[in-house]
């Protein structure tokens, strides 16, 4: 934090699942997503990531799908034997590199500074 920058310290807490799910779903909304993808069973997986992690796990996704095009179309594949959706096995391989950005140490810090700044 730098001097003169917020008036006000605002404390959010990680997504919940419900919000995990939204985001998932943002994050997501323009890509095409092969059929057997559930965001509801991602956001379950992704209990104490934030925002930026499941958002950061969704570009991994799409960039692992994007050059698995480009292998196809330089193997010489034919067009409709290209990847052009997004499948689970991009998101296994996006989950396998996933990291929390914020830990349990983390929360606990803020948590008691939110509960320190109540008792004022």
């Amino acid at each position: 934090m730098r001097p003169g920058r917020l008036d006000q310290l605002v404390y959010l807490p990680l997504p919940d699942l419900e919000c995990r799910r939204a985001i998932f779903g943002a994050a997501t909304r323009k890509s095409p997503l092969a059929a057997d993808i559930s965001l509801d069973d991602f956001a379950a997986r992704t209990e104490g990531y934030s925002g930026a992690d499941i958002t950061e796990l969704c570009q991994r996704a799409c960039k692992l799908a994007i050059r698995q095009h480009i292998a196809d179309a330089s193997a010489g594949a034919p067009e409709d034997q290209r990847c052009t959706i997004i499948t689970s096995a991009h998101f296994e391989e996006a989950f396998s590199k996933a990291r929390k950005s914020v830990t349990a140490a983390d929360v606990k810090k803020f948590e008691t500074f939110q509960a320190s700044m109540r008792a004022r």
